[in-house]
């Protein structure tokens, strides 16, 4: 059994707190310049729509659901009792952005190991899914 102060506690909760909150900023600061059409993302997006989902939709309704999934994502984070949806929603949403890497490879990889400013863009989401993770965890105690 392990015990911890309450100090090295307090800062745990404090640390939980601080992803959760930086957590929902990301989503629903992205997501919503996805609904309002300024995304710096919509052109990577847009490609990866055109060999998916293009048959099903037009482009302007999916960037709406996703900016407001993303946004929906964000204030999920904001409670704790929704935890568990939050993260779980959240890994099925990571892993679609990690599929352009694999079906975007001359968007995404410059050569062998070496990330474009876009593919760098879709790893650093790993940053966010280690914090959901930890808030995720602490959540459960």
């Amino acid at each position: 059994m392990v015990t911890i102060s309450k100090t090295r506690l307090q800062d745990l909760l404090t640390a939980a707190w601080l992803n959760r909150t930086m957590i929902a900023l990301v989503y629903i600061w992205f997501g919503f310049l996805k609904v309002l059409g300024t995304s710096p993302a919509e052109g990577l997006v847009t490609k990866f729509f055109n060999i998916t989902l293009e048959p099903f939709m037009g482009i302007q309704t999916f960037l709406l659901i996703l900016g407001a999934g993303e946004c929906a994502i964000g204030m999920l984070w904001l409670s704790p009792r929704l935890t568990k949806i939050a993260f779980w929603v959240m890994l099925g949403h990571l892993f679609t952005t990690f599929l352009p890497v694999l079906f975007l490879v001359e968007e995404t990889w410059q050569s062998f190991f070496a990330l474009t400013l876009t593919g760098q863009y879709i790893i650093k989401n790993v940053v966010l899914l280690s914090a959901a993770w930890f808030v995720y965890v602490l959540n459960e105690e």
